[in-house]
């Protein structure tokens, strides 16, 4: 078993997600991308079957399976295979991923909400 390495920044600086060295970029590209998002919504009710997209209307197989791994690689997701015909493989957010569905959701929240502002704000735009 791999034991854990304790990350920490360089010396004398701190963690800053506005330099373009900083690895805490990649983690906020990560969590900002759409999917990534919408499949940890789709997750805070507990363990999902990969057969279980229909959850989260519009994604591809393809584009899942590539969400899915980029998460539980970021440790954020878990993965568990069943020894079954047919296989069964589900998906469970991680005590790590958790912690995104408070800021994810109200996110989510903001947008059906704001929908109609922003919607006559791009008209209110394309009529210029």
């Amino acid at each position: 078993m791999s034991q854990q390495k304790l990350y920490t920044p360089p010396e004398g600086r701190n963690w800053n997600v506005l330099s373009s060295q900083c690895p805490s970029r990649t983690s906020l590209a990560r969590i900002a991308n759409k999917w990534t998002a919408m499949t940890v919504v789709v997750l805070e009710n507990g363990p999902l079957r990969f057969g279980d997209r229909t959850a989260l209307d519009g994604i591809s197989g393809k584009v899942l399976t590539d969400t899915l791994r980029d998460l539980e690689r970021d440790g954020m997701v878990s993965r568990r295979s069943y020894a079954e015909v047919p296989p069964r493989v589900e998906y469970e957010l991680t005590p790590l991923g958790r912690t995104l569905q408070g800021p994810l959701t109200t996110l989510c929240r903001w947008a059906e909400e704001h929908i109609p502002d922003v919607l006559a704000a791009r008209d209110a735009y394309d009529e210029r």
